[in-house]
């Protein structure tokens, strides 16, 4: 059986790709760092396949080396998924270092961890890395420093593994844009987000995205049989990073 790890497994967007995953077949770890969200989804999830929790902090490197190895004793190891993200957003200059510090730890140095601690058996299995970014590596709204200059450098991180893991591993990124998670948080926080119709029709695709919007792609990078596409990284934002606006 084929395993996959999925850190931030435990709700939102990562939950979304482990719901595909396991209908695809997969053993799913998710390296979650909050218990509640992770066990929750772990229960919820068995009903579709073989799913573990295993907390996790990606910024800490034996944490994650214990992530790896249980993903291993799941199955062979083909899938990393570094979904994992924090927020520190506010005024720059009321951005404490230690916040910052926080944020590059999670969502870039977490993913080279994985990425590290993985990497041996990603190779033995041609597997692949998909990288979870965001268009806040290429746009921003005030106050987002810590969060987009990690965003960004998931981006170069996933061209700079694909050179050194190549051809047997295979390493893209998903930068989505504005995806509705409200309905896929763990149920004490679980709140329908009250989305308006502008906030929809201002999309060129005219709707807000959703998790398995990001899945469907994860599920393509992950396929062998598409193992001409690495390095890459492709925006999910129903074409808004490519909308003009004018005032």
């Amino acid at each position: 059986m084929k395993s996959a790890i999925i850190t931030g497994g435990g709700q939102g967007i990562g939950k979304g790709i482990a719901i595909a995953l396991l209908k695809k077949g997969y053993a799913v770890l998710l390296a979650e760092y909050d218990r509640e969200a992770g066990e929750e989804s772990a229960t919820e999830l068995a009903a579709l396949g073989t799913a573990r929790f295993v907390h996790t902090d990606v910024a800490d490197e034996e944490q994650v080396r214990h992530a790896v190895a249980a993903a291993v004793e799941m199955g062979d190891l083909t899938l990393l998924v570094n979904n994992a993200a924090i927020l520190a957003n506010g005024p720059v200059d009321q951005l404490e270092r230690a916040e910052w510090d926080r944020v590059l730890a999670v969502n870039l140095t977490g993913p080279f961890l994985c990425a590290r601690e993985a990497a041996p058996h990603l190779r033995a299995n041609r597997g692949s890395i998909v990288n979870i970014g965001s268009t806040r590596a290429l746009m921003s709204e005030p106050g987002t420093e810590a969060y987009s200059a990690s965003k960004g450098g998931i981006t170069a991180l996933t061209h700079a593994l694909a050179m050194s893991l190549g051809p047997e591993v295979r390493v893209n990124c998903i930068s989505p844009g504005w995806i509705d998670v409200s309905g896929w948080k763990k149920q004490s926080v679980r709140r329908p987000d009250a989305l308006s119709n502008e906030d929809h029709t201002q999309h060129p695709a005219g709707r807000v995205g959703t998790p398995e919007d990001i899945a469907r792609l994860v599920l393509f990078l992950a396929d062998p049989a598409n193992d001409f596409v690495t390095g890459q990284n492709f925006v999910v934002d129903g074409g808004m990073t490519r909308k003009m606006i004018y005032l």
